[in-house]
């Protein structure tokens, strides 16, 4: 699979996204926001992918945003009416903050292994994912803050949700870096371990566990995970067992009774 601006590969129900603008520390222009976008739709869909790893090439994880995108907005400044130009804004937000939400709405879990900088977008796509591992000197900054703007694709919305909502206050307020120990005590991250090929080995551990189960429960678990953050605990429940009435008899129940009962891995289809 070729893309312009990220690698994307496929081995063993595993997929391994990359962003690959090290030159320009993995910030996304336009065309980086709709590709990132265009490839969880994809892996969504795609039988072959049960889990996704989500990393960066170069220095640092992503930078969030680049720059010239954000310079581009002056160009809205052109049009005289206030509320067209407005609508314009507005529509440039929703656009990058559903390439955001592709990742959360994506039907596998996504594992973020995170090094060194993640930097404003780069924490709103961060906590958009299922589970997060960093190296000790990754850093994470809503820096949003320092730009005279607010975090607006996601961060405020989903970080209070992930940790307590003072810190994550704290940190919208301040910018300050938060980096992996501290990540870790607050529970941004699921493990800090030393180093890139660290993480990369503890993050490969757990996808290939997350690969071994039953692509359809796996997929079911992240659904009700991602309602019952949004719902009451009863709607949630009824939610459930309306989604157990039409998946739980599966083939996949039936292959995991008959191999414990021959004591073997069981084996799932796509």
């Amino acid at each position: 699979m070729e893309y312009s601006h990220f690698k994307v590969l496929i081995d063993n129900k595993i997929a391994q996204v990359a962003f690959n603008r090290p030159e320009k520390s993995n910030a996304l222009h336009m065309e980086a926001w709709l590709e990132m976008q265009q490839i969880f739709e994809m892996l969504s869909d795609t039988e072959e992918a049960r889990v996704i790893i989500l990393k960066g090439e170069g220095k640092h994880f992503c930078a969030g945003i680049d720059l010239e995108l954000l310079i581009s907005i002056n160009q809205y400044n052109q049009i005289e009416d206030a509320g067209r130009k407005s609508e314009k804004v507005r529509k440039m937000v929703i656009t990058l903050q559903n390439a955001v939400t592709a990742i959360e709405n994506c039907t596998k879990p996504v594992i973020a292994a995170i090094h060194k900088g993640c930097i404003g977008g780069g924490v709103d796509i961060a906590v958009a994912c299922d589970l997060r591992y960093c190296t000790e000197d990754a850093y994470f900054t809503i820096k949003e803050i320092d730009l005279g703007m607010i975090a607006d694709l996601g961060t405020l919305q989903r970080l209070p949700k992930l940790i307590h909502p003072g810190i994550a206050a704290e940190m919208a307020y301040t910018g300050r870096k938060v980096f992996g120990p501290e990540a870790k005590e607050i529970g941004l991250v699921n493990q800090c371990h030393d180093t890139t090929e660290d993480v990369m080995n503890a993050v490969m551990e757990k996808a290939t566990t997350i690969a071994s189960k039953s692509p359809i429960s796996i997929r079911g678990t992240k659904q009700m995970l991602r309602y019952t953050r949004d719902h009451s605990v009863a709607d949630s429940l009824d939610y459930m067992a309306t989604w157990n009435a039409s998946m739980l008899l599966s083939k996949d129940l039936k292959e995991a009774y008959q191999a414990a009962v021959e004591k073997r891995k069981p084996t799932f289809e796509d």
